[in-house]
């Protein structure tokens, strides 16, 4: 059985944010990583772009790849970017106890992170100062948002719903 620190997950699951952002799509890169074992069940980025997929966030696409399981309740999620409601609400459903986020800078607010763990997930957010990875996911989706504003708005879903009150 092989083993791997946290950094190392969020470098594979960094590389493979930075494969989407060659790819001219969003830079957001995950890796479901089996509890037991260390082995990388599934592993993706954002296709948004690349297929024209609304839904297809790093964390879908990582999920896709593990394919079926009959359950998930040994696993940990490592992703580039803190959780969309979408991706929470598929960490939650199937039941994943922990996940590792390399960027909550870029990230709009820390509800989907609380709600986590009001769900009992054991969520770690790497520390810039201390992981290179969490540094390069930071600066990844930075220069992505700078560069690519209204495809960064896209993947969160538009922005305000000007039909919803706040």
């Amino acid at each position: 059985m092989m083993y791997h620190s946290h950094e190392h997950y969020m470098t594979r699951a960094f590389d493979l944010a930075a494969k989407s952002d060659a790819e001219g799509g969003c830079p957001i890169g995950a890796v479901l990583v089996a509890g037991d074992t260390g082995n990388v069940l599934g592993e993706g980025h954002n296709g948004m772009v690349q297929e024209g997929n609304p839904i297809l966030h790093g964390e879908m696409a990582a999920l896709r790849a593990a394919g079926r399981m009959s359950n998930r309740h040994n696993t940990t999620l490592y992703t580039t970017l803190q959780p969309c409601f979408m991706c929470t609400g598929a960490i939650v459903q199937f039941g994943i106890p922990r996940v590792v986020i390399g960027d909550v800078a870029n990230a709009s607010s820390d509800e989907t992170i609380r709600f986590m763990r009001s769900r009992g997930i054991d969520v770690i957010v790497l520390e810039p100062a201390t992981s290179d990875a969490a540094r390069k996911c930071i600066a990844l989706a930075a220069r992505f948002r700078q560069k690519w504003p209204n495809l960064w708005l896209e993947d969160w879903g538009g922005g305000h719903n000007p039909r919803l009150k706040e």
